[in-house]
């Protein structure tokens, strides 16, 4: 009888494995598509999740596209811990486009502090420029009082 295949634990390389919860856009270099490859580039395993998949980044006047909600990213997590790949060195947040989300992430950074309590979160709260707000308003308070 044929044993199953044996599957390996995704550990970090020497230089660290970062998960990275940022932004995609089809047009223009930001979020994910911004950070993956320097990191990647410096000696890091890089697994992405986009926080929202959009045409092009919210600086436009318009833009079209779809925002991960809290349940969606927690789902993502649980597949990752059924398949004990949730060893991360590195946590990298940047835009979030929903109060689910950011709450959520919330979250991921315990269960990720409970599998390495030494984990680096760095957290970009990509919130806009020159006056303008990229996400919604409410965002701001949780940043403010929960992430900080």
């Amino acid at each position: 009888m044929a044993r199953p295949p044996v599957l390996s634990v995704a550990l970090p390389s020497d230089t660290g494995r970062v998960l990275s919860i940022q932004s995609h856009t089809v047009q223009g270099y930001v979020g994910n598509k911004s950070a993956v490859f320097p990191l990647q580039l410096l000696g890091f395993d890089v697994d992405p999740i986009n926080s929202v998949q959009f045409s092009n980044h919210t600086g436009y006047p318009t833009f079209k596209g779809q925002v991960l909600n809290g349940n969606q990213l927690w789902d993502i997590i649980e597949g990752l811990e059924d398949n004990d790949l949730l060893h991360y060195t590195h946590l990298l947040t940047g835009y979030i486009g929903s109060v689910s989300f950011l709450s959520t992430v919330l979250q991921v950074v315990d269960k990720l502090r409970s599998v390495n309590p030494d984990l680096v979160y760095v957290c970009d709260p990509v919130l806009g420029d020159e006056g303008k707000l990229y996400v919604p308003q409410d965002l701001i308070s949780v940043y403010q009082q929960k992430v900080i």
